[in-house]
Order: structure tokens, then C-alpha cells, then sequence
């Protein structure tokens, strides 16, 4: 196996991880976003470049939400 395929293993597995842990805090939602960040810059070295596309698009997802939970537990002044 060699350093690009074990760089994708590992991203698809924290990614996996993140995804399952996130209902524990909105942390989780943006470490997945850096996950999927992960597994997209795996899709474009390795060259399949529509699953780059696509991973790109669900950190933007996942960024999206980060932001929308984080600021929902924000205090109110």
C-alpha cells in the first residue's frame, strides 16, 4: 500500500468517525468538514477528480452546518 492510498484510508476513516460523533458537539461537524477537506485533496492527487468535486462540495456542507450550530449555542448578550 502505498502513502497516497494509506493518505485516503485514513481520510475516509476520520470522516467516518467525525460523522458518527458529531450529535456530541458541534466540534465533530467541523473536524468532519476537514475530513471530507482531506478526502477531496485524495481525490485530486489520485486523479479521480469527480470524487474531489464531490468531497469539495460536502466540506462546504459540513462547514455550513458548523456554522449554523455553532451559532445557534452561541450565548445571547
Amino acid at each position: 500500500m502505498d502513502a497516497l492510498t494509506l493518505f485516503g484510508l485514513f481520510a475516509v476513516s476520520f470522516m467516518l468517525v467525525c460523522y458518527m460523533k458529531e450529535a456530541g458537539s458541534h466540534w465533530w461537524t467541523l473536524a468532519f468538514a476537514g475530513g471530507c477537506l482531506m478526502g477531496s485533496a485524495y481525490g485530486f492527487l489520485q486523479g479521480a477528480w469527480p470524487f474531489g468535486l464531490v468531497e469539495l462540495a460536502w466540506t462546504a456542507v459540513a462547514f455550513s452546518k458548523w456554522t449554523k450550530l455553532r451559532a445557534a449555542r452561541e450565548p445571547f448578550p
